[in-house]
């Protein structure tokens, strides 16, 4: 009878611990789904590398995420949606006016359309902004990272550095406030510089890039739907770099456009800030929704000045 009695709480424990592991593998997976709008499914993995350089839906969720993508501090909230659509149930981009000469400062002007039709004027921080606001044009070059200020009607400016003629996608990122509810959302919308545009091939895949006289190193693998991993070291004048300042409360920030419909994902690296500190290596954790080519845009920044390395990498 004891016999009998300790066979039965060995059956229950591993019960227990494959329904734990089940839950484990389900959440995951939804968070990987949440995060980069695509589809789960394993992919072999991959080398990543660099060189240098310089529509689908999403649905909107009304609680906040306060599990965020890896690789981001925990008290972020994680956008939904990849930027290849300008709306999703509840709240829509609306550009109010994208005119913008090629080759000058121009000034792109958006709101943000909440529940009830009116422009949303109550967002929350999200690494220190408000209102994170990036340009690409489709052959991955052009990239800008922007932070821009909005009135009192709601409506956000934007002042794009002199842009090369051609098409671009804008992409807005924002944790927009309801009452108690948050929505974290990551929306896009295309829009043209006029002008003779004259077209740039991606760069190939490779180990290294450099920028400002920094040398990034690439390591690790990403893997398509699943939590993979990439490193960088930084290097300058082949000494390793220890003095990475916190740029939007990290010592990295990463936002990274697929090459074959500018689908949009950022990351950040593991770890905590601690002070002028950071380096030389970053390590990520990558969740990619989709295979193909992803050109990576890493910025930096030492001694009060913001750097900008781009990286080509292939999930397979």
């Amino acid at each position: 009878m004891l016999k009998t009695v300790r066979l039965l709480k060995i059956i229950r424990g591993s019960v227990r611990a494959r329904r734990h592991r089940v839950l484990a593998v389900t959440m995951a997976t939804g968070l990987v789904l949440a995060a980069c709008g695509g589809t789960s499914g394993q992919a072999p993995a991959v080398a990543a590398g660099a060189s240098a350089a310089g529509s689908h839906g999403a649905s909107a969720s009304a609680t906040p995420d306060h599990g965020g993508m890896p690789g981001m501090s925990h008290n972020h909230n994680m956008p939904t949606g990849d930027g290849l659509t300008a709306s999703v149930p509840s709240y829509r981009l609306a550009p109010t006016a994208t005119a913008v000469t090629a080759g000058q400062p121009g000034t792109i002007r958006f709101q943000i359309i909440g529940p009830d039709g009116m422009p949303v004027t109550t967002f929350a921080d999200d690494q220190t902004k408000q209102m994170h606001f990036y340009v690409v044009r489709s052959d991955l070059t052009g990239f800008q990272h922007l932070h821009p200020t909005m009135a009192a009607d709601g409506t956000w400016s934007a002042s794009l550095a002199a842009p090369p003629p051609g098409s671009y996608r804008m992409y807005a990122s924002f944790i927009a406030v309801a009452g108690d509810k948050q929505t974290a959302l990551l929306l896009g919308e295309p829009f043209t510089v006029a002008g003779a545009v004259t077209t740039v091939p991606l760069p190939a895949v490779a180990s290294t890039a450099e920028v400002d006289g920094y040398t990034l190193t690439f390591a690790g693998h990403t893997v398509t739907g699943l939590d993979g991993n990439l490193t960088a070291t930084v290097t300058k004048d082949g000494k390793p770099v220890t003095d990475l300042q916190p740029y939007l409360e990290s010592y990295a920030h990463v936002s990274a456009v697929h090459a074959g419909d500018l689908a949009f994902a950022h990351l950040h690296p593991e770890g905590e800030v601690n002070g002028d500190h950071g380096g030389p290596t970053l390590s990520f954790n990558t969740a990619f929704g989709k295979p193909g080519d992803w050109r990576l845009f890493v910025q930096f920044q030492t001694g009060g000045v913001l750097h900008t390395a781009a990286v080509t990498i292939n999930v397979a």
